[in-house]
């Protein structure tokens, strides 16, 4: 009896190997993609600001002669106000003027925010309206420079917060 057990287990071992084995090559290509994929992906994720709404924005600088073809024959392009280029770790949150629904386009060209003071004021946590930019930059002593940068991403507004009723 001993010895029909031992064939029958290998019946049972060998098919479930190769099944163990099959379904381990077939995903170790995808953690390869999803690696790949993650550069302009979930990696390229941060926080911003809309009208005083937290979102979350995904975003993927375009190439130089794409940026500035984009610029030149696009009009309708978008703004994100950023602390640093956003290809860099950011001061405070950037602040987008436009989400889907509202005159959304997903180019954004890349305006950086430049304290004249030469720091933020002690506390400043960041701006979390376009208003908010503007104003910081308008009248006779403006709080901050405004550099537009030749730089354009596509950014997806890919989690808004909800709406206040």
């Amino acid at each position: 009896m001993a010895i029909g057990r031992k064939p029958a287990r290998a019946f049972v071992f060998i098919p479930l190997a190769l099944l163990l084995f099959m379904l381990g090559a077939v995903a170790r290509p995808n953690v390869a993609l999803a690696a790949q994929a993650d550069a302009n992906g979930r990696a390229t994720q941060m926080p911003a600001f809309y009208e005083d709404m937290q979102v979350t924005v995904n975003m993927k600088e375009q190439p130089g002669g794409a940026s500035r073809a984009l610029i030149a024959h696009n009009g309708s392009i978008n703004t994100i106000y950023a602390s640093n280029d956003l290809d860099e770790m950011q001061v405070f949150p950037p602040v987008i003027n436009a989400i889907q629904g509202e005159g959304f386009n997903p180019l954004w060209r890349q305006v950086l925010i430049i304290f004249n003071a030469g720091s933020p004021p002690p506390g400043f946590t960041g701006f979390t309206s376009e208003e908010d930019v503007l104003a910081a930059a308008a009248g006779p002593n403006p709080e901050i420079t405004l550099d537009v940068t030749d730089e354009v991403y596509r950014c997806s507004v890919v989690a808004p917060s909800p709406r206040p009723s």
